[in-house]
């Protein structure tokens, strides 16, 4: 019941507010209530208590996701080399073409996969 008072009160604190300008309302007779505007401004307090820890919140969770997104950046970054060492050393094999080098490197290219595959599954 105290909820739904603080709303009527609020309600009659903000309707008198229009246009620009204040008119006061009938039972307050030319003045606004200092309980009222108490309330009203414990209430803005909330509120803005509120916006505060969730604008931290949300802070707090970008900094976590910038973090993560460099971390795999430079997780890429290095696989990536990884893979251009790979390449290279194919560009040789094929450039070479000896066929023994060949298949000790496409042996050793399939069981590098069939580690990882199963290491990520």
């Amino acid at each position: 019941m105290h909820k739904r008072d603080t709303r009527n009160n609020r309600t009659a604190l903000f309707d008198s507010i229009e246009e620009g300008g204040i008119r006061a309302s009938a039972p307050y007779s030319h003045e606004i209530d200092e309980q009222d505007n108490e309330r009203a401004l414990e209430g803005l307090q909330d509120r803005v208590s509120l916006l505060k820890r969730l604008s931290g919140d949300i802070n707090e969770e970008v900094e976590g996701h910038n973090l993560m997104l460099d971390r795999m950046g430079n997780d890429m970054d290095s696989s990536r080399g990884v893979l251009s060492g790979t390449m290279d050393r194919f560009k040789m094999v094929f450039e070479t073409k000896s066929s023994r080098r060949m298949l000790t490197l496409v042996a050793s290219f399939v069981v590098v996969f069939l580690i990882v595959y199963y290491l990520t599954r």
